[in-house]
């Protein structure tokens, strides 16, 4: 099998390509139309990179060249069969394998205790509350989608996620201001 792309973007290209044969920027309005900058980082460039790797690999290519108006013209492409091969077998294996992947935060919180516990509870307050904001905006924008449920399901998992952050936040940060969770004394660490 040819080599595949480490870079998410691709899942989401080959995804709309599952769909219909597309030309990049008909991709990027759809991406954003369907709110999935919150699953992958999508700039303008980073899909042409995409699109034009996935082509090199064999796992896409171009059907036509379309022109509308005064328009630039625009490189249709669709899947191959080795790329829709490809791609089942990368969702499933993505799906199936649990995978370290090291968030930040998961780093950050496990110093937490250098914030004392007074910063340590005010900042993990902070995060929830932004959490929470965020979850619902993204509840929003979730209402004005008109994508099929199947298409958005990634949202529901990260928003499925962020509620369980909030609850564990608040949950650990009560139990600092409690005092169920200690900090040693100055010299201590």
């Amino acid at each position: 099998m040819a080599r595949r792309s480490r870079n998410t973007l691709a899942l989401a290209v080959l995804g709309l390509l599952m769909e219909q044969p597309s030309h990049p920027y008909e991709m990027a309005q759809r991406l954003r139309e369907r709110n999935k900058g919150t699953s992958f980082k999508v700039t303008t460039g980073s899909l042409y990179d995409v699109v034009e790797g996935l082509e090199r690999d064999g796992w896409i290519r171009a059907v036509e060249i379309v022109r509308d108006g005064n328009r630039p013209e625009r490189t249709v492409y669709e899947h191959t069969e080795l790329g829709l091969t490809g791609f089942q077998q990368w969702i499933d294996e993505l799906i199936r394998v649990p995978v370290n992947e090291f968030p930040k935060f998961v780093a950050a919180v496990s110093y937490v205790g250098v914030l004392g516990q007074d910063g340590a509870v005010e900042a993990l307050t902070e995060r929830a509350d932004r959490l929470t904001e965020s979850i619902e905006q993204t509840d929003q924008l979730l209402a004005a989608v008109a994508a099929p449920r199947l298409f958005m399901i990634e949202v529901e998992y990260a928003q499925a996620m962020r509620h369980a952050e909030v609850n564990w936040l608040r949950h650990t940060a009560a139990e600092m201001t409690a005092g169920a969770i200690t900090w040693p004394k100055p010299g201590e660490y």
